[in-house]
């Protein structure tokens, strides 16, 4: 079983860039499908971007085309996600997931198992 522990989160100012990290320990990320996921006050969760096993295809929400990087290190076994001109719509706690040997990119967040604690972004006007 994988673990998963979310870093970088913080307070910026709209336009700013923050790059977040996924730490996995207990299995290597060789061989999972991962995805990065927010969730606002009141709102349900929703995806933002994703990676299938290999990290032979992405996939991103429209909201965050052409702004938003999703990443793996295998060496370092860390997912991250790189994310630029952050606008204030985007504070939300932000999740990675993880689900093992999928080969095209997941958008649901109910088809995966293993879930980080999740990370505060907050982004000021």
């Amino acid at each position: 079983q994988v673990q998963l522990a979310e870093s970088g989160g913080g307070l910026v100012q709209a336009g700013d860039s923050l790059r977040l990290s996924c730490a996995a320990s207990g299995r290597a990320l060789v061989g999972y499908a991962m995805g990065w996921f927010r969730q606002a006050p009141g709102k349900v969760r929703e995806f933002v971007a994703g990676m299938n096993w290999n990290g032979g295809s992405t996939g991103y929400a429209d909201s965050v085309k052409g702004r938003f990087t999703i990443s793996r290190d295998n060496a370092k076994n860390t997912l991250y996600l790189q994310m630029n001109s952050l606008k204030p719509e985007e504070t939300a706690v932000y999740f990675c997931a993880a689900r093992f040997g999928t080969d095209t990119v997941v958008i649901q967040a109910n088809r995966y198992p293993y879930w980080g604690q999740g990370t505060q972004v907050t982004v000021s006007s």
